[in-house]
């Protein structure tokens, strides 16, 4: 790691941007804001998943310089539902996600094909 007396920086950065990463990732990326919509009040939901990383370098060699630094963040954001409060009443509306319904349905047809092409070539006629 580089050494945080070297007075460049590089320490600071790293850490200033894995302290984003922490901020980034908090319970208002999980709970939306409520809004309020014909008497409703609505409250979104997603599951947000994400990480940071780090850098660092290492000093010299005779006759060469060194220096690093690096920094990394991956943040993952997605709907699952709301929930609605009506008239005193709380109720969980789970959302729908599509593509990775026909995702799932495209892997279950691949193994039924493949379970059906392995029954067929087993009880072939030799």
């Amino acid at each position: 790691m580089t050494n945080p007396q070297s007075g460049d920086g590089s320490t600071d950065k790293v850490l200033e941007h894995i302290r984003g990463v922490r901020d980034t990732i908090s319970v208002r990326r999980v709970f939306g804001d409520p809004y309020e919509m014909d008497g409703c009040t609505v409250i979104p939901v997603a599951t947000v998943a994400g990480g940071g990383g780090g850098g660092g370098g290492e000093g010299n060699k005779e006759g060469e310089s060194g220096t690093g630094f690096g920094t990394g963040f991956g943040l993952q954001a997605r709907a699952i539902g709301v929930y609605q409060l009506r008239d005193g009443e709380v109720e969980w509306k789970p959302a729908i996600d599509v593509t990775r319904l026909a995702r799932g349905g495209q892997v279950v047809a691949a193994i039924i094909a493949v379970c059906i092409t392995l029954i067929a070539i087993v009880r072939r006629p030799r």
